[in-house]
């Protein structure tokens, strides 16, 4: 009796031929006016957003008589940078600079790790009004900040905290914005399987934080970043009421003083604003990685 042979494996079935006609690519989503017309509205768009900065850089290299010259030449003929002289040489524009970028700075830093140790705690911890505390910051969105301005300015100089290196930092060491951002990323994006692990390999909860939660935020760290950089940097109201020093005075109320002169320092405005432009670019393109992706996060969760 022969021994038995083991049955050939069964034949795979052929694959089903996709739907469609043989031949047929995959058509590219939307039509193709549809795609004109979407092209066109951002380039009408980005004409709108992008002119003003293009007149300011124009305008910095003409002499003071050519600036509102009709119709504008954007090229400047001749170009000159006799208004870059006379603003760095007769205005105290650099400490102006120095005041703004570094309070804009620390602010940054000190917001984005109090948003995200108190989104870390909003989105992973039980507590004793928890809910009302939360509701309390959120609803916080919706008040002005003009309406706390004065309250804000007297608690201020009542604590004897009133020197601007500290008190132009103060408004934006926690934003609600941030830390309600901070909370909805971690909710969606950071397991609660991965917090155990660490609590069992014997981590603390401030060390659980730094090493295993902060290196998941970077995407929203980075969008947050950005933002709080434009707030602090572009404020103008807390500044103007705090400070009576002009020469400890931030870039936007250095360039109003420009602006507000009797004869309309144009020619000082232009150039001083090309340069306080700067740091926004710098941070825009060190940080775009991560507020793409920041901004991205909700979509794709969603």
């Amino acid at each position: 009796m022969s021994a038995a042979t083991p049955a050939p494996p069964a034949a795979a079935p052929a694959a089903r031929p996709a739907p469609g006609r043989k031949g047929d690519r995959p058509r590219r989503r939307g039509s193709l006016p549809g795609r004109v017309a979407l092209y066109l509205t951002l380039s009408v768009l980005l004409l709108v957003f992008i002119a003003p900065m293009v007149w300011a850089v124009s305008g910095s290299f003409k002499p003071r008589g050519d600036i509102f010259e009709y119709p504008p030449n954007l090229i400047p003929s001749p170009a000159t940078l006799e208004n870059y002289g006379n603003l760095l040489s007769g205005q105290p524009f650099w400490r102006w600079f120095a005041i703004s970028v570094t309070t804009a700075l620390l602010a940054t830093a000190v917001a984005v790790f109090v948003c995200a140790l108190a989104g870390f705690a909003f989105a992973k911890y039980r507590f004793a009004g928890k809910r009302v505390l939360f509701s309390v910051m959120f609803s916080s969105l919706s008040v002005p900040f003009a309406v706390i301005l004065v309250p804000l300015f007297v608690l201020v100089v009542k604590s004897g905290l009133s020197n601007p290196w500290f008190a132009l930092i103060v408004p934006w060491v926690a934003p609600a914005f941030g830390i309600f951002m901070m909370q909805q990323y971690i909710i969606q994006s950071i397991p609660d399987e991965i917090l155990e692990a660490a609590r069992i390999d014997g981590a603390s909860e401030f060390g659980i934080f730094l090493r295993v939660v902060l290196p998941l935020l970077r995407p929203p760290l980075g969008a947050l970043a950005v933002w709080q950089f434009l707030q602090s940097y572009n404020s103008f109201l807390w500044p103007l009421v705090l400070i009576s020093d002009t020469e400890s005075y931030t870039l936007p109320l250095g360039l109003n003083i420009l602006f507000r002169a009797e004869n309309r320092s144009f020619d000082l405005v232009l150039p001083g604003a090309v340069l306080a432009s700067v740091p926004t670019i710098l941070v825009f393109l060190l940080l775009r990685k991560q507020l793409l992706e920041g901004l991205s996060t909700g979509a794709v969760k969603g």
